[in-house]
């Protein structure tokens, strides 16, 4: 029997109604279905269970809602190697392949073993100040260093293992994995990793120089960041989780020992989802000479 945890994000109107379905499937598979607490409240008769206190016998996890609510999931399993299969209740949902009317077909072929798994890694972050240790997190997208509410430019030291790399003149940073490279960091400018390469990217916000290009770095080396400026600013992990930094301290971003695998329905491909979500305009053209009246006279 196939044990699973569900996970929702209840501000999505949708999100009690998919659980129902889901739990419907579930019933039906002989799958044991159980769910985070706040996801248990949606549909009385769920067992609750803790992420951070996951059982091993959990094949994997079901989270329904946008990418925020799959950033939250592989934060809370903290390591743990359970597969994810993220359902989309939002909009834009680069780590939600399955769709929300799909969601039925994508449960049977979990149980029968037919999902695609992608493995992507994960960033460690490590926040000192002096010899102490203030902060330790994890990343799945990116880690972003900038400004609360000063206006003032930022001076960041950045090194690579023990070489200096360069002092940047910027209002921020962002250290992207493959995963987060279609995020913010794509927006800043910075390019796109497929899910394979190990490597981090570097990405300046807003650098006042002419001549700035993004860095890619291998992941098997240590980046660290150096605040260099007497003013208020925080590092900021997937967008969700913040921690204060003050002058002298040191921002170091490695990759993390373990990853996250998700899970696919068969037909998944990466760059069909990049077609969908970034409308790049040659899928256009591919679209409509796939239904060209020309194409059909030849099949």
């Amino acid at each position: 029997m196939k044990r699973l945890v569900v996970i929702a994000n209840p501000s999505k109107p949708q999100a009690g109604r998919v659980v129902a379905r889901i739990a419907d499937v579930a019933r039906k598979l002989d799958v044991h279905l159980v769910a985070d607490r706040e996801t248990a409240r949606l549909l009385p008769g769920l067992c609750p269970v803790s992420l951070s206190e996951l059982p091993r016998s959990i094949d994997a996890v079901i989270a329904c809602g946008g990418d925020g609510t799959v950033l939250r999931t592989a934060r809370e399993l903290a390591g743990r190697d359970c597969p994810v299969m993220g359902v989309n209740l939002g909009g834009l949902g680069f780590l939600t392949s399955v769709t929300e009317s799909d969601v039925e077909q994508a449960l049977e072929e979990l149980v029968e073993d037919r999902c695609v798994v992608t493995e992507r890694s994960l960033a460690e972050i490590t926040v000192r100040r002096g010899k102490r240790i203030v902060a330790t997190e994890r990343a799945l997208n990116e880690v972003v260093i900038g400004r609360l509410t000063s206006s003032r430019v930022l001076t960041l030291e950045a090194w690579i293992e023990q070489e200096s790399v360069t002092s940047y003149r910027c209002d921020g940073l962002i250290v992207a994995t493959p995963t987060g490279s279609t995020g913010h960091s794509l927006s800043a400018g910075g390019p796109i990793l497929t899910p394979e390469v190990h490597a981090f990217v570097l990405t300046l916000i807003c650098p006042h120089t002419l001549t700035w290009r993004p860095v890619v770095v291998p992941d098997d080396r240590a980046i660290t960041v150096r605040i260099m400026t007497d003013v208020a600013q925080q590092v900021t992990v997937d967008g969700q989780v913040n921690h204060p930094l003050r002058i002298g301290d040191a921002v170091c971003i490695r990759r993390s020992a373990r990853g996250i695998r998700f899970l696919h329905r068969p037909d998944y491909s990466h760059f069909a989802v990049l077609r969908q979500k970034l409308q790049w305009a040659g899928s256009v053209v591919q679209d409509a000479a796939r239904k060209s009246p020309r194409n059909k006279s030849h099949q």
